[in-house]
């Protein structure tokens, strides 16, 4: 398969994206207003086949000092098949991401990926702290950080 990466965010499915990442475990039930809002403030990269879009991922950064990777996802039908490497390649080769800090993301099941360009776990995890909204896309939740 020829896939071609772009960070174009006008090339960007946005249907796509909110499709699959209302379906994911991180952003099940995602609203449409929220995916467009975080597309709106950060670094976004397609992956496509001719003109379909097949993959996605943002980054969250200052573009200096840190960087989030987020949201990164690859069709069903393309995974395996090496969109999701290059996908990642062109992300940590970004001249606007290089000579950063610290680049963190969060993985439920993806770590042997991440491992290849760089991620380890978190080294001293006692001094990171979070807010965690469970269920922020459900309709009972009150979406306040408390």
């Amino acid at each position: 398969m020829s896939y071609h990466i772009s960070d174009n965010k006008d090339l960007l499915d946005i249907g796509f994206i909110h499709y699959e990442l209302s379906r994911s475990y991180w952003a099940k039930n995602i609203p449409m207003e929220l995916v467009q809002k975080s597309i709106t403030h950060s670094m976004c990269f397609g992956v496509y086949i001719e003109r379909k879009q097949i993959g996605f991922a943002r980054v969250i950064t200052d573009h200096s000092t840190f960087a989030y990777l987020c949201d990164v996802i690859i069709a069903e039908e393309a995974q395996g098949k090496g969109a999701g490497k290059m996908l990642m390649e062109y992300i940590m080769k970004h001249k606007d991401l290089q000579g950063l800090r610290r680049f963190m993301l969060a993985t439920r099941d993806a770590h042997t990926l991440y491992e290849k360009y760089g991620f380890s776990v978190v080294k001293h995890p006692e001094r990171l702290m979070e807010i965690t909204v469970q269920n922020p896309y459900s309709a009972d939740s009150d979406h306040r950080l408390t």
